[in-house]
Order: structure tokens, then sequence, then C-alpha cells
């Protein structure tokens, strides 16, 4: 993860907002007297958001687990998409 600082942020901002978007990585901005902020795009934001959702239930995290688990030992079945 690339690290700038809040004023080298503010002077690059369009050029940096740019690289978050072009390489789909973050970018940690640190500042004086205050807690660092992450600045990512709003695609991974949403999918890390998707993540925790699925992630809070105990029960759905067991089941992703164990089929993750079941495809890594090869168990997993290819199937078509359904068009419509």
């Amino acid at each position: 993860m690339d690290i700038v600082t809040y004023s080298e942020f503010r002077k690059r901002l369009a050029p940096l907002l740019d690289k978050v978007n072009q390489d789909s990585a973050p970018l940690l901005v640190t500042r004086q007297n205050a807690p660092p902020v992450v600045v990512m795009t709003l695609e991974d934001f949403k999918a890390y958001e998707a993540t925790f959702y699925l992630l809070s239930s105990n029960k759905n995290a067991l089941r992703l687990d164990q089929a993750i688990a079941e495809l890594r030992s090869g168990k997993g079945v290819e199937r078509g998409l359904i068009e419509e």
C-alpha cells in the first residue's frame, strides 16, 4: 500500500486518485495529530462491505469456509450459466 502525507495528497489529489483507480490499490494518507485514512475505489469498498456482510454471520462464514475447502480438495462441480 502506498503511503503519502496529507500535504502531498492535497498537492497531487487528481493524479493520486487516478492511481488508486488504475491500480485498484488503496492509498494510506497520514496526518499530523490525527489518525490516518485510507482512500480506495468505490468498487473495492463495496467488495469489502459485501465480504463483511457475508462473514458477519458465523453460520454463513462456516458454510463459506466449507465450500472453499471442498473446491480446494477438487470436489467442485463446474456448471454453465443459466441464460434467459
